[in-house]
This record gives C-alpha cells, structure tokens and sequence, in this order.
C-alpha cells in the first residue's frame, strides 16, 4: 500500500474538530490534567491510529482515554487498558514491549494495527451514536488503505462491534443481514478477512474476570492465525491487576 497515505490520514485525523462537545472536553482535559500527570504538555487532540501500515491484524478499540491516549498521543497508551491490551500483545509475540507509556518509549507492532472508531476522549468513556457516525468516514478510510493486507480484525466491546460492521460495509465488504451480533469469541468471515468479537480490555472487565488474560490471549492468538501472522512464544505471565 501507500505508506504515505495512511501518514496523511492520521495528520488529518489529529486535526478533527468536527464534533464540538469531544472538542471541549478534551480540551479541558489537556488544561486541567490529573495531578498525577500535572507535569506533562497532554496530547490533547484526536488519537490517530497506532502500527504498520501494512498490518495483517486489526484491531478496533472503542475512543482513547482522557488520561491515556488523550495525555500521550498513542492509541491505548498511559492508561489500564493500553496496559493490559499491550502485555497480552506481547504475550503472543506481537509487540516488543509489554508496556506502553509514551508515543516515543520504543514500542513496535508485529504485523498489528490499533485504531478505534471515534478518534477523541469522551466524557464518561462515553460517545454518543451521533460522535461515532461522525467520525466513521475515518474508520473507513482506514480501512480502505489497510485493505490490501489486512487479513483479520478483533473488535473490542460491543460499542466498537457496532461502530465497525457499517464501516466495513462503506469500505467495500459485504456485511451478513441480519447483522452478526457481538458476542466474545464470535468469528465472521467478511470477504476475505476474519472478524473478531472480543470484550473490552476495560477495568470493570478485567478486574472482575469477565475477561481473563487465557481468554484474550486466546482471541489475539486466533486472530493472528487467521492472519496469517507467524506463531510466537509466549513470555510473558500473562496476570493483571492493580500496578
């Protein structure tokens, strides 16, 4: 594909004032900070997508965190998901870290692409149907770029489940009717890729066990295969909680 291509899209991504309720509040959330982080210039911007262009493995989050993505400036960076999303990566053999904390802290994806389908820190953790309608011709876009290699995607939660399936509808592919429904572990092929459902990498997910490290693990595992990704070790321990 066109490297450069998708290098613009995300300049253009980062420049998105479209919706003026994210617009406000991640600003704010740049000014006021946390005071944990009372010392960092926050990103404070749409988050671009995170990993090669021409990843075989997609996979599609829900928005960036107030004091993650929208702090760093990375796509699951700096905050509890990132961190459990990026150690089960590595567990696999798909990042060369099992941490993420900054955009410049040397982490690299294997074959792997994060991308999310509203692209600005939602109060609440919450966007609304309108935001993410208005920020799909991103996701699209991306999607289109990442076509020629993209041979799997993991969906992260029932949000991202039903942000994705219209835009892969946009971008040329052609969606079941009736829609599949989201559940963990749910796999549909879609014109040459495989779909993958997932739960959310969420605190309330995986402090409680509805998502246990075996089981995303399992998921990312699957989804590489589908991809067409190499096997790798596993050398990480794999266990969550509280840092």
């Amino acid at each position: 594909m066109d490297t450069s291509a998708l290098a613009v899209l995300d300049e253009r991504i980062a420049g998105c004032r479209a919706c003026s309720r994210l617009v406000a509040w991640r600003e704010e959330v740049a000014r006021t900070k946390r005071a944990a982080f009372a010392d960092w210039t926050y990103w404070g911007r749409p988050v671009p997508g995170f990993g090669p262009p021409d990843a075989r493995l997609l996979i599609v989050g829900l928005a960036p965190a107030a004091h993650g993505g929208n702090r760093t400036g990375r796509m699951f960076t700096g905050d509890r998901s990132g961190d459990v999303l990026y150690e089960a990566l590595y567990d696999v053999g798909l990042a060369s870290q099992p941490t993420s904390v900054t955009a410049d802290d040397g982490l690299e994806l294997y074959g792997v692409r994060v991308t999310s389908p509203v692209h600005c820190a939602p109060p609440a953790n919450k966007p609304t149907p309108g935001e993410r309608d208005t920020c799909r011709p991103w996701l699209v876009q991306e999607l289109r770029l990442l076509r020629p290699t993209l041979r799997a995607v993991v969906v992260l939660g029932g949000f991202g489940w039903q942000a994705a399936l219209p835009a892969f509808a946009e971008a040329g592919w052609s969606v079941p009717r009736p829609r599949p429904a989201f559940a963990h572990g749910t796999r549909v092929p879609l014109d040459g890729i495989d779909l993958f459902g997932c739960f959310h990498v969420s605190q309330r997910n995986t402090f409680t066990g509805r998502l246990t490290p075996a089981m995303l693990r399992e998921v990312l595992r699957t989804a590489a295969d589908a991809a067409g990704l190499p096997p790798q070790p596993s050398p990480g321990s794999g266990r969550w909680g509280p840092k």
